[in-house]
């Protein structure tokens, strides 16, 4: 999966992952490491491995989820 990337791409589109899970700070909590690592991460300092790849996959998925229930509730409550 990451030889379809170059290391600058791998780096914007983990920005663009961790913007999605809600920032820095939600993305740490949700990956469960230091907000300073995920700005390294991003600023390409630190490189990214398909561990956090595929956890950043799974904190995602996880989102996903949450957002479709809160999602049917919504509906549900609306008629």
């Amino acid at each position: 999966m990451t030889a379809s990337f170059t290391a600058e791409e791998m780096c914007e589109h983990f920005a663009h992952c961790v913007q999605v899970l809600g920032g820095t700070t939600s993305a740490s909590r949700r990956l469960g490491i230091d907000e300073r690592a995920i700005r390294r991460f991003i600023s390409g300092e630190r490189p990214i491995g398909p561990g956090l790849l595929n956890d950043a996959a799974k904190a995602l998925r996880v989102l996903i989820d949450e957002a479709t229930v809160a999602e049917a509730r919504i509906t549900v409550a609306l008629g």
